[in-house]
């Protein structure tokens, strides 16, 4: 068995072993569902008429609570990676052909399919209320795929803030920046209608560029631009992730 066969294998190894700790523990599921579902009904139902944005509001709403969606659950990665390295599970693992990568590839998998989830359910109820999508069979293939990208970048983000930290509690705290960025991006209202500072910070932070390329792909009037814009924010927060959390791995592992 070659070194890539090995990895993958472990890999699954780790896979199975994090999914049955999430099976266990549906609360973490729950916690990243519940919370944009009750945002969804806050800013449709009864902020919704405040904001003009020049179209249907759960249309324009939909991508950045999609986005929220992926950012309120990834809490439960950032403690579960950092237990794996304070419970010694770690160190157990040093006696034992394993690979070392398998560990941080399996909690990114699991983050990218429980966001996966979860964002299946937020698209049902924002449907439920209201929300009305343009997109073609090819748009949906780039919201997937946009979609996917994204949840890759904040994940490797995710498992590098999980290492870092020095406790579990710490850990999920350190999450809670990428939470908030969604309320300081075009999520809810356009970037153009904020103040002085919040304004250009929401224009060229790389949440917005992310919802844009997934309001215009469901809108069926995709933006090249912006698309190009998401596509290299996810792949270079990806790689500042990976890069970090594969460091602070060897650090203390």
């Amino acid at each position: 068995m070659n070194a890539i066969s090995a990895s993958l294998t472990d890999s699954a190894t780790m896979l199975r072993r994090n999914l049955r700790h999430t099976t266990r523990n549906p609360l973490a599921l729950f916690n990243a569902v519940i919370m944009p579902i009750v945002l969804m009904f806050l800013m449709v139902y009864v902020l919704g008429d405040a904001f003009s944005v020049g179209v249907n509001y759960a249309d324009y709403a939909t991508p950045g609570l999609i986005m929220t969606t992926i950012c309120y659950g990834i809490s439960p990665t950032a403690i579960a990676v950092n237990s794996d390295m304070t419970t010694g599970f770690i160190n157990r693992l040093r006696v034992m052909r394993i690979s070392r990568a398998a560990v941080l590839n399996a909690h990114v998998i699991v983050t990218m399919l429980r966001s996966l989830v979860a964002i299946t359910v937020i698209i049902g109820v924002a449907l439920l209320m209201g929300f009305r999508p343009q997109a073609g069979f090819l748009q949906w293939l780039g919201v997937i795929g946009i979609i996917a990208l994204t949840v890759l970048a904040i994940g490797w983000l995710t498992v590098a803030f999980g290492l870092a930290a020095k406790t579990p509690e710490t850990a999920g705290l350190a999450a809670v920046p990428l939470m908030l960025l969604p309320f300081l991006s075009s999520a809810f209202v356009p970037a153009d209608k904020m103040g002085p500072g919040a304004r250009q910070f929401a224009e060229y932070q790389p949440f917005t560029s992310i919802i844009e390329t997934l309001r215009g792909l469901l809108t069926g009037t995709p933006s090249t631009s912006s698309t190009i814009t998401a596509i290299a924010w996810c792949a270079g927060l990806a790689l500042i992730g990976y890069l970090w959390a594969r460091k602070s791995f060897t650090k203390r592992g």
